[in-house]
């Protein structure tokens, strides 16, 4: 632990006037882009109701015209001019961070505006059948009045079931469940040629099912998905556990707070989180369903924390540093959303009086801004200043080097609050795009099964220490750094981060055997876009989209080491 007393010595960072612009940023956000975002909601909001107001029925007839639709968009592009096929939807519009450049070159669109809807509720099979764009606030919405739920619900209501399946989605549930897409039953698919196909783990299109998840929608346009629903109660009764001590410690307390030594399947929470504040002291949090008998027992705390003037969660969950370890209950829907109002600790950066008492009971009802406008409202310079002078990246990696990655993001960026949030890696019959350690099973580590790898996430969002110091430094260098550290150590980075990967050391971090046998088997090559061209960092020229259509990329697997 000593290089954490000798942190990396950097020279001072000459200004410019983007820091000016970043630093009273809060002007814009404040004046346009929390009303528009307050209006943006509740119109949203308003189409929900719309959609819900519909049977069952109706709303499957409108999916199965606007399929129709797709159907015939794919089968009138003309393959020698039209471009590689994307959805319609504006670059801006995406949650994830990176620019949207494969959209800024010659492309095909294809409009999936429509795909909004929950097709059905089986509470028989226990399972949920929705359209893409369905986000996961208007699916707890409909749900959990039913005291029914997505075993996995990504905590940001504005996340769509289309972008955690084809990308990336993960909870606090994760460490039972596995990642969102891990819950899936069926995939509803419309592939190159316009057919629609329907994908299960054990139909014929069983490759298909497993090469969906990280694909990014560059397989086949997803047009509806069945999910597991699981029973959940009314609240959660959540355990706020501080921890102190050196990385090391803080992530073997993270690790003892819900992978019991003695195996004991019974003494494993139903959720879990944990939040390191600093090099010495973190919150672990961990939740087990209630129901509202147990809560309102005399004597019991129920905290509303979605109420708009309420501190913003990771604040309220450092209160357990000076108070000691506590107990509260909170409606569930509420927990499942705890970090949307705030974006986790993002919203400190875009209004640094967000958290503050008067802010919140006067306008803390119009959080939070949407990502979508924040995005609009930012040109060029703005967003490589973000590129570069921010992190907003996940480091998926073994359980058991947590506290490595802990002391690598420490060592390299300092950023802090860091977010932990433990997941099953599962060992599939078909290998897909992640996988876990070969030969986990055998050595028995805390956490894993005979079936998965228990692996984290380690969130690191915000400004690093030296940007907040006014020092130099490369966002660039640090990600180069923080992936090549992750393909080092069997982790992996989410798709919707800014990456500084060459294709090589893409298809090092990634297997991509399933994903490329799936291309050209479902004719995606020289359709769809490949994963890394839609990944990759940079606007794309037209002599890459050219020998992208002409399927005369050359696959650069990396041999095996």
């Amino acid at each position: 632990m000593s290089d954490l007393q000798t942190p990396l010595v950097r020279p001072k960072r000459k200004k410019n006037w983007v820091d000016y612009f970043v630093k009273f940023r809060w002007i814009i956000v404040i004046f346009i882009v929390l009303p528009f975002s307050a209006t943006f909601y509740f119109l949203i909001y308003l189409g929900d109701m719309w959609s819900e107001s519909k049977s069952y029925e109706k709303r499957q007839k409108e999916h199965d015209e606007n399929v129709k639709k797709v159907i015939k968009r794919l089968k009138n592009r003309d393959a020698a001019k039209d471009g590689l096929v994307c959805t319609a939807r504006k670059p801006w519009i995406a949650v994830g961070m990176r620019n949207v450049d494969y959209k800024r070159a010659r492309h095909f669109e294809v409009d999936l505006g429509e795909f909004r809807n929950i097709l059905e509720i089986n509470k028989e099979k226990m399972t949920a059948r929705v359209e893409p764009l369905v986000n996961m606030g208007q699916i707890s919405r409909a749900t959990v009045p039913m005291n029914l739920s997505l075993a996995v619900v990504a905590e940001l209501d504005d996340l769509t079931v289309g972008g955690l399946i084809n990308g990336y989605g993960i909870e606090g549930s994760s460490h039972i469940y596995g990642l969102f897409a891990d819950t899936v039953e069926a995939y509803e698919i419309v592939l190159a040629g316009g057919e629609l196909v329907r994908a299960t783990r054990d139909n014929q299109y069983s490759d298909l099912f497993y090469a969906i998840p990280w694909s990014q929608g560059t397989l086949g346009l997803l047009v509806a998905a069945e999910i597991r629903l699981i029973k959940i109660k009314e609240y959660m009764r959540l355990t706020y556990i501080p921890v102190k001590g050196d990385l090391q410690a803080l992530a073997q307390g993270y690790i003892d707070s819900f992978a019991p030594k003695d195996g004991d399947k019974s003494k494993i929470p139903d959720f879990v989180e944990g939040m390191v504040y600093n090099p010495t002291e973190g919150v672990m949090m961990v939740g087990t369903y209630a129901s509202k008998e147990e809560a309102k027992k005399k004597g019991n705390k129920i905290n509303n924390v979605g109420w708009w003037f309420k501190p913003w969660f990771y604040q309220h969950a450092q209160t357990a540093l000076k108070k000691g370890q506590f107990v509260e209950y909170i409606p569930t829907r509420e927990y499942y959303h705890r970090h949307t109002r705030c974006l986790y600790w993002e919203g400190k950066l875009i209004l640094p009086f967000g958290d503050q008492f008067w802010f919140r009971y006067l306008l803390g009802w119009l959080m939070p801004p949407k990502v979508s406008l924040l995005k609009a409202t930012q040109g060029e310079a703005i967003r490589n200043y973000y590129h570069d002078m921010h992190v907003i990246q996940d480091m998926l990696v073994p359980l058991y080097k947590v506290g490595d990655a802990l002391e690598w993001v420490h060592r390299e960026m300092e950023v802090y609050p860091i977010w932990l949030c433990p997941h099953k890696l599962y060992k599939q019959p078909i290998k897909g795009q992640i996988y876990p350690e070969p030969g986990f099973e055998y050595e028995n580590r805390q956490g894993d099964t005979e079936d998965a790898q228990m692996y984290t996430d380690v969130g690191v969002y915000y400004a690093p220490g030296p940007v907040l110091r006014g020092e130099e430094f490369d966002g660039s260098e640090a990600v180069r750094k923080m992936e090549k550290w992750l393909i080092e150590n069997h982790g992996f980075q989410p798709q919707y981060a800014v990456s500084e990967l060459d294709e090589k050391s893409f298809w090092r971090m990634f297997n991509g055997e399933l994903y490329e046998e799936c291309r050209k088997k479902y004719r995606a090559v020289g359709t769809f876009m490949s994963v890394y061209y839609k990944s990759k960092k940079g606007r794309k020229t037209e002599k890459e989209v050219r020998e992208a259509e002409q399927a005369h990329l050359e696959t650069a697997y990396a041999e095996a080491d």
